[in-house]
């Protein structure tokens, strides 16, 4: 089975790890082009509820920009979400999406190599938070 992400899992809340995750993948040159409060809009639209989760759109624009001119398809597949969410009072689950993995869908074997510069980084940024 593809290993689909990155995990790790640290002891903190999450608003705090998502200024961590944030810092992080900034000093890796991604940037969070959105966000999704998961369980708020879970909530909103069919009332019920889930642990609180929040969905972050990292983009690093270089690493998009040499995808996207090597098969504009990788668009579907963009940006990398990185996922926090509370498995406990007080612990939390940090995810990256693994782009090598995501590239693969495509079956494209240059963008499946780009994309491991971009796991380094991921990897790296979540390492270091």
């Amino acid at each position: 089975m593809t290993t689909i992400n990155f995990k790790r899992e640290i002891a903190d809340t999450v608003d705090h790890a998502i200024e961590r995750i944030t810092k992080a993948l900034g000093a890796e040159g991604f940037g969070i082009l959105t966000r999704i409060d998961m369980h708020s809009k879970i909530k909103e639209k069919t009332g019920k509820e889930i642990i609180p989760t929040v969905i972050l759109g990292a983009c690093n624009p270089m690493l998009a920009y040499e995808a996207y001119t090597a098969n504009s398809d990788v668009a579907s597949l963009l940006p990398c979400n990185a996922v926090v969410r509370e498995i406990a009072p007080g612990k939390i689950s940090v995810e990256l999406a693994k782009p090598t993995a995501m590239m693969q869908i495509l079956g494209d074997a240059g963008l499946t190599e780009l994309a491991r510069e971009a796991d380094t980084k991921l990897e790296n940024a979540l390492a270091s938070m």
